[in-house]
Formats: C-alpha cells, sequence, structure tokens
C-alpha cells in the first residue's frame, strides 16, 4: 500500500486524491464526468480480453495456483479482475467499497467455479458496468463513497482507480499463463487496446 509523508508531519495512506492533490499543491482538476465514454470503452475492452482468456484455458489451468499469492489459483486472479469493477459499480448503490464489501462478495461468488459460469458473470458485470456509465446519471456518478483504494472517492474515480487496478491484475495473469502455463493465447489485450490506463511498469 502506498503511503505519503509530508514534511514527517502529514501522513496520508493509500492513493487518495482528495487529501494528496491540495497536501502536495498539486495543479491538476480530476474530472471524469466527460471521461464516461472512456471508461465505458475501456471497461469493455477489459472484461472482454478477461473473458476471452478464461474461455481459452482448461479446468487444470484455471486452478493452478499462483506462486506469488498462497492459497489463490489462476481462478481467484480472473475473479479478483472482474469482481473488483463490480464493487466499484455497485457503490452507488451500497454506498461503499470496503474490505467487508469484499469479503462479501468473495463469499457470494465462492461457488463460480467453471470457465463457462465466470464468463457468465464476467458479461453480467461488463453489462451493468456499461449501462451505468452510458446512464448520464451525474448524481450516481458524484457520490462520494468511502473505499478501500482511494479513500473517499467519487464513483466516478473509484471507477478510474479500479480500472487500473484489474488490467494490472489482467496482465499478471497474461504472464502466469505466458511464463507458468506455457499457453499462447489468440486474442489477448494488446497495449493499444489498454493505452491510456495506468498501471505500474513492474507487474509484481
Amino acid at each position: 500500500m502506498p503511503v505519503t509523508i509530508i514534511d514527517d508531519q502529514e501522513v496520508i495512506i493509500g492513493f487518495y486524491p482528495k487529501k494528496l492533490i491540495p497536501a502536495l499543491g498539486l495543479q491538476v482538476q480530476v474530472d471524469l464526468v466527460g471521461k464516461t465514454s472512456w471508461l465505458a470503452e475501456k471497461y469493455v475492452t477489459m472484461i472482454g480480453a478477461t473473458i476471452r482468456a478464461i474461455a481459452e484455458l482448461s479446468p487444470e489451468h484455471l486452478h493452478k495456483s499462483l506462486p506469488w499469492r498462497e492459497h489463490w489459483s489462476l481462478r481467484d486472479l480472473f475473479m479478483h479482475v472482474l469482481s473488483f469493477p463490480e464493487l466499484a459499480w455497485w457503490s452507488h448503490q451500497c454506498g461503499s467499497m470496503s474490505t467487508e464489501d469484499m469479503r462479501a462478495t468473495d463469499r457470494r461468488l465462492k461457488d463460480v467455479q467453471t470457465a463457462p459460469a465466470m464468463i457468465a458473470y464476467g458479461e453480467g458485470v461488463r453489462q451493468n458496468i456499461l449501462e451505468f456509465l452510458q446512464s448520464n446519471n451525474v448524481v450516481a456518478f458524484d457520490r462520494v463513497v468511502p473505499a478501500h483504494y482511494g479513500g473517499e472517492v467519487t464513483v466516478l474515480e473509484l471507477l478510474s482507480l479500479i480500472l487500473s487496478h484489474s488490467t494490472h491484475h489482467l496482465k499478471q495473469a497474461y504472464w502466469f499463463i505466458d511464463h507458468e502455463l506455457h499457453v499462447t493465447l489468440t486474442n489477448p489485450a494488446t497495449a493499444e487496446d489498454l493505452e491510456g490506463i495506468v498501471t505500474p511498469a513492474a507487474l509484481f
């Protein structure tokens, strides 16, 4: 988790734009309402790429353990990629994206184990986010929610943060499929597909 310490006095935990911008004197303005079309396009692309990857893998592949995360399989990583966008979207209704919300989602999705079930879930998430971002519901877009990622953020800010988060994990999944499973996907997302989505340069 990133931590910003200013003058050995102020500590800002996590990526918290509403605190970081004034604390660091940044001359930037966060306005995502005009980016809803871009967000919708990138979510459709990222989730679509995740669904395509799942469809190409065998049950044995999906349940391979990850070397960097104890007790997680590739299936768990893919469900993480898909469920965090759902949580960010649903925050406009439930009012938060907390660690308890995450745990409750993990429990709700624990029986989604097969590729067809994962794909159906992902398609539902993609459709809900697309409809929401096309709704022009500015009140919902601007609702401020407490989130494990970002602190106090608007729903649109949260969706933007989680797009980067999920894309980062999709890239990790690609690395694992290529280097550990030795599977070559026929239609992965390209750099052009994911252009503009900010992710760390290093995967781990």
